[in-house]
């Protein structure tokens, strides 16, 4: 495994810092991750009741930045919709929240996390009348994603989805995600695929995509599934080399019978599994669909991150322009 503290970060990192020294944001004031408290009746605490993203930030030809940041906060919009949760901010307002996060820690890669929760009332089912959400946003070190992970592939099994019915909602209640990520690791494998009537859904915390005769499938975004970012990326830079992309249901056969199967998230970008309950996948290694896919993967990574500079370029100037005019 790379090392997150190694040649890659030294250049920016002079003397960098352990997450737990971060500091994070949290209902309007920044202070140390350490000493960040939040009421024990705050619903997220209480019942679940809060929405979250996590967004990369890598460092690509000298430029650090998020990955689809805006997409990831039109999720959050909806999600917040779904669960009827007001949301605090702008997407502009977001945007500058997590670019202050990254610029006030040293890591080249990061993985920023934002909550929003109901906010803090006395214990009770219904919406409480009059509550603020609580918003936190913190940021740590995102390891490199191991070399050995990319050029060998990883090793999955199969569970049935036992979840509730609107996994389109990334919601802070994680519990069935977690219990199927500790099942993969109980198994000795990286991912848990999930399968609810015979049909994929998707990973634990990952979604899933299989490639057969060149054609890449994915399962339509439905209640049972989370419409993930990094998914929804892979499909258009696919599109754009021209590679089919067919979203439609997927049977437990389809899935074992595939030529490739990838996992995908923002945390571990894509990966091929390449072993699926003890057995091979396709020729046991990642294959060419997905080497290919990687790469161009990368290279819409650069292009995203110019996007992003030059966003905040603009915001800054227009930002001084306003300070010299006030």
């Amino acid at each position: 495994m790379a090392d997150p503290a190694g040649t890659e970060q030294a250049a920016f990192e002079p003397s960098a810092i352990e997450w737990q020294q971060a500091t994070c944001y949290l209902n309007g004031e920044w202070t140390a991750l350490t000493e960040a408290k939040v009421s024990v009746l705050d619903r997220g605490f209480i019942f679940g009741d809060g929405i979250y993203e996590v967004i990369a930030v890598d460092t690509v030809d000298d430029l650090r930045a998020p990955f689809r940041a805006r997409q990831h906060f039109a999720r959050l919009q909806r999600s917040l919709d779904m669960v009827r949760i007001d949301n605090p901010f702008s997407v502009e307002h977001w945007l500058n929240l997590i670019a202050e996060a990254i610029e006030r820690h040293p890591w080249t890669r990061q993985l920023v996390y934002v909550q929003v929760t109901r906010g803090v009332a006395k214990r009770d089912h219904p919406f409480p009348a009059g509550a603020v959400p609580t918003v936190f946003v913190n940021t740590s070190p995102w390891p490199a994603i191991p070399v050995e992970q990319i050029e060998q592939g990883v090793s999955a099994v199969t569970h049935a989805d036992e979840r509730w019915l609107h996994c389109d909602i990334k919601s802070t209640s994680l519990l069935g995600n977690v219990l199927m990520k500790q099942y993969a690791i109980d198994n000795g494998a990286s991912e848990t695929v999930m399968l609810r009537d015979g049909f994929l859904t998707e990973g634990s915390s990952t979604n899933v995509s299989v490639v057969k005769s060149g054609v890449i499938s994915m399962p339509p975004q439905t209640v049972q599934i989370l419409p993930g970012i990094t998914v929804d990326g892979i499909a258009h830079i696919a599109q754009q080399h021209g590679v089919e992309v067919d979203m439609r249901p997927i049977a437990a056969a389809e899935l074992r019978a595939a030529d490739e199967i990838w996992l995908s998230s923002s945390g571990r970008e894509m990966l091929a599994i390449v072993s699926l309950d003890g057995v091979g996948v396709g020729s046991g290694k990642p294959g060419p669909m997905y080497r290919s896919m990687h790469a161009w993967f990368q290279q819409a990574k650069a292009l995203d991150a110019q996007q992003w500079a030059a966003e905040r370029a603009g915001h800054l100037s227009i930002t001084r322009t306003t300070q010299r005019a006030a």
